[in-house]
């Protein structure tokens, strides 16, 4: 108590200024998810993984398949990291439980030079 009491004496007189620092949150790193061709997936599963994984409709999810069927590669949709990461996961494991080597891979969306 007899610290609170010297704490409060020492104070008297002076004028003290509580400033509240405003700090702007930065915005998430946003990565692209890239799904890969492969020579052995049937195009009807990479729809349905699509339409799946990223809540595609069928529409979106066959020019989407047609694009890695065609191009060797798309993006399939840019998210934050972890939300990325997931969905490649999800990817992978449905490939894998369905024993096809469906691949995706994460990619900085350009202008976040800061990402991971």
């Amino acid at each position: 108590m007899a610290a609170e009491e010297t704490d409060r004496d020492s104070n008297q007189g002076e004028t003290l200024l509580l400033t509240e620092r405003k700090v702007k949150p930065k915005r998430p790193s946003m990565f692209r998810v890239v799904m890969l061709n492969d020579d052995y997936t049937p195009m009807e599963f990479v729809v349905w993984v699509i339409q799946k994984v990223f809540h595609k409709a069928i529409e979106e999810s066959t020019r989407l398949m047609l694009e890695v069927h065609t191009r060797g590669r798309s993006v399939i949709g840019v998210y934050p990291h972890d939300v990325a990461r997931t969905k490649v996961q999800q990817v992978h494991a449905l490939a894998e439980r369905n024993q096809h080597p469906l691949q995706c891979i994460l990619e900085v969306e350009e202008g976040d030079d800061d990402a991971e």
